[in-house]
């Protein structure tokens, strides 16, 4: 029996309906409801429109731009205490905001995403970028656009995202010059929901944690709904939990929409042993 709630997926899936409306905080809230099911989930944005509020109400007033984000950086990082949980980085719980929210402590990506909806309140022009290892954030400024480690709030040089990109990259200095100028495109809402849920996808995977990891597909398949090869994942996350059926439905599909896929032999290999197990099962 599948134990997935079915309404917490109608829930997500009612916010990531359509690009131009998708609520990136409350969407990305909604992914710690597999691990904290009774979790207060309006009560928690209150939390942080109330963090928003008191930052508002104490930002001097006829500053600029570059004025207004020094201010909130002092706010967010020093006061707040907002900063990347060093000592745990592949602890779920970085990715779930009610315990970034109340720890203080979080990835690039979910300190990102609380930065983002408190600038955005501010009215500040803040973006985020799924720069590759570390998610960044984009600020836009009169004298041009400068990025921001949303772990430190540290202005980066181009020098130092060369750096952070060359792991990724295996060319010459100025191929990676031009893939940095590529992938400091912002992210949109929906880009940077599905980089959440797969961070915790991996960990899920790394840890063998098989029903949050299905949970993680379920939505994945939602928000991602032309990439067949989540439905796949969803797949193989059904077979790893003995939902026979499901699984096969997944990848038999999978096969159906890919069938000269790279790993064709290993979904059928699968798919073989699925099948003889429902029969033994009947």
């Amino acid at each position: 029996m599948i134990t997935m709630n079915t309404r917490v997926l109608d829930y997500f899936s009612t916010l990531v309906a359509d690009d131009e409306s998708l609520p990136l905080t409350e969407a990305a809230l909604a992914i710690a409801q597999d691990a904290y099911p009774d979790l207060d989930l309006q009560g928690t944005l209150a939390e942080i429109d109330e963090l928003a509020l008191r930052a508002k109400k104490r930002m001097p007033e006829d500053i600029d731009v570059r004025q207004q984000v020094t201010f909130l950086n002092r706010v967010f990082f020093r006061e707040m205490g907002f900063a990347a949980n060093l000592n745990d980085f592949f602890d779920p719980d970085n990715s779930h905001l009610n315990v970034v929210l109340k720890r203080r402590r979080g990835i690039p990506i979910s300190l990102a995403v609380l930065y983002l909806e408190i600038a955005g309140q501010l009215g500040l022009p803040v973006q985020g970028v799924s720069f590759p290892g570390h998610f960044l954030l984009r600020v836009s400024l009169p004298d041009g656009d400068a990025m921001l480690d949303p772990t430190t709030g540290r202005t980066l040089s181009e020098s130092d995202m060369v750096e952070m990109l060359e792991p990724y990259v295996t060319s010459d200095g100025d191929s990676v010059a031009r893939a940095l100028r590529m992938l400091l495109e912002p992210a949109t809402r929906r880009e940077i929901v599905a980089r959440m849920l797969r961070n915790l996808k991996s960990v899920y995977l790394q840890t063998e944690r098989w029903e949050r990891l299905l949970g993680i597909q379920q939505r994945l398949v939602i928000l991602l709904p032309e990439s067949i090869e989540e439905v796949r994942d969803r797949g193989f996350a059904y077979a790893r939990l003995d939902y026979l059926r499901p699984a096969l439905e997944d990848l038999e599909h999978y096969l159906d929409e890919r069938p000269e896929a790279e790993d064709a032999t290993v979904v059928e290999l699968q798919l073989q042993e699925l099948r003889q197990r429902t029969l033994d099962n009947d």
